[in-house]
């Protein structure tokens, strides 16, 4: 496999830094509200680069994190209070009750849109005394200095700061997003927090060197991948939005704490919109997975559309696209059930066109996870007349690995019929080589009222349950 890396701008190739194990780090969700689907377009990336490694029989570790704590309001106007604590006084629930809240529904909803569970998924409330240990590390270097138990990290001390975003110190602006107030005793505008020291007010604040207060929100990351992948891990993922401040300052934070590169590969995805507009709360253009159900739509629908565009790109959400795209999933599924009952399932001889289809899907999603590449494929080999049924149902079962659309969810192996059913069909079969339509249609409509589709055939009467 190969990815476009933000940080080199070049695609290359996925190379495991241990040579065994192809390590990736995923930014999680926030857990003070529910996750929408332009977050889960997001969040979809680590689960298509580890499929793909998959389907190449690499071995792979993937690290989710989940934050809950660390962001600020962006108001200026507020007095410095965490999300999760203004969460806390909307619902009337604890900071932990939160957090478990919307941390169940994000994995529900990852769920239903075809995300498998990463290998774990580390909160940033369990990784305070990691976190302070990379900030005393960072003082002890030059890197950081305390101010007033504020803890701030030096960005003139650390040449390559900006490599990532471009957003060098010649460039760029004062101050910090998530950063509401600017301390006069910071050395530089653009340094940024590793620690902050708690108001009187504040609620989540735990014990430190530098008095009691809490994690800024960058450190939790270098602190989290680290802990479980090591100081040399692959690829790096996140929305565009995070290449700044949160991965540069990411980068500073954790290459200047080792002393070397951390991560080989940064993959940022591009932005689901509404409109032309960025989907976002605040701009109140924001859906949930489950929304799409209550709009009659299977999920994974929602993981088609998304594959109709290279992920790096931004895209436009639109109803009508997307009931398009669940009419050719549940049409794919149909397919895949006819294909199922014909001979040659499980053939394992390998035809021509069934090599050059598996090749160009396989290469597809190893070209920086090619997809709407891919589904071409696999719609061209859907409708070729070159593979046979058996190999048609081989192959999309295959990529349905990476795809994740469950395309074998209707497939007649998956079901079988009660005996009741099969004396029902042969009967009705009998009829109709008798031709006695009337009993042949009495039959039908009976079959049917228990929730099966009964097909006409060269081979007489099929049956299958009924979507």
């Amino acid at each position: 496999m190969r990815l476009y890396n933000s940080l080199s701008r070049t695609v290359e190739e996925v190379v495991p830094a241990d040579g065994r194990t192809v390590k990736i780090y995923s930014c999680g969700p926030t857990v003070y509200r529910y996750i929408h689907i332009g977050n889960m377009r997001s969040f979809m990336l680590g689960d298509l680069i580890r499929r793909g490694l998959r389907l190449e029989g690499r071995d792979v570790l993937w690290i989710m994190n989940i934050t809950d704590v660390g962001h600020m309001t962006d108001e200026v106007t507020d007095t410095g209070r965490d999300k999760m604590e203004l969460a806390e006084a909307d619902e009337g629930l604890s900071a932990p009750e939160i957090a478990q809240k919307y941390t169940d529904a994000f994995l529900a909803d990852a769920d239903l849109v075809g995300i498998q569970r990463a290998d774990a998924y580390p909160r940033a409330t369990d990784h305070i005394t990691e976190m302070i240990e990379i900030i005393q590390t960072l003082i002890a270097k030059g890197h950081a200095y305390e101010s007033g138990g504020n803890v701030y990290y030096d960005v003139t001390t650390f040449s390559k700061y900006g490599k990532l975003s471009g957003n060098t110190l010649e460039k760029l602006r004062a101050g910090h997003r998530q950063e509401n107030e600017v301390d006069p005793n910071k050395r530089h505008a653009a340094d940024f927090a590793l620690w902050k020291a708690a108001g009187h007010h504040r609620l989540l604040k735990w014990p430190s060197p530098w008095g009691e207060g809490f994690p800024g929100w960058h450190i939790e990351c270098s602190a989290m991948s680290m802990k479980y992948l090591g100081e040399r891990f692959d690829i790096h993922t996140g929305g565009n939005d995070n290449k700044f401040p949160h991965h540069e300052d990411e980068i500073a934070q954790s290459e200047g704490a080792v002393g070397h590169p951390v991560v080989s590969i940064w993959v940022h995805g591009g932005f689901l919109q509404m409109s032309g507009q960025k989907m976002a709360k605040s701009a109140q253009n924001i859906h949930r997975v489950t929304d799409l159900v209550d709009h009659g739509i299977d999920p994974l629908a929602f993981r088609l559309l998304c594959f109709g565009t290279r992920y790096r790109s931004e895209t436009d959400f639109v109803w009508e696209a997307l009931e398009g795209a669940n009419a050719r999933v549940t049409q794919l599924r149909q397919r895949m059930a006819d294909w199922a009952g014909d001979s040659g399932t499980d053939d394992e001889t390998w035809s021509d066109a069934r090599r050059t289809f598996d090749r160009r899907f396989r290469g597809a999603i190893a070209n920086d996870l090619d997809l709407p590449a891919a589904v071409v494929v696999l719609n061209e080999a859907a409708g070729s007349p070159d593979l046979k049924p058996g190999e048609k149902y081989a192959l999309l079962a295959t990529w349905d690995q990476v795809l994740g659309l469950d395309l074998t969810r209707l497939a007649i192996e998956d079901w079988q019929p009660s005996e009741e059913v099969l004396d029902l069909v042969r009967k009705r079969d009998e009829a109709r080589a008798a031709k006695d339509f009337a009993t042949s249609d009495a039959i039908r409509d009976q079959l049917t009222a228990t929730g099966l589709e009964v097909m006409d055939t060269a081979g007489g009467t099929r049956v299958r349950p009924r979507r």
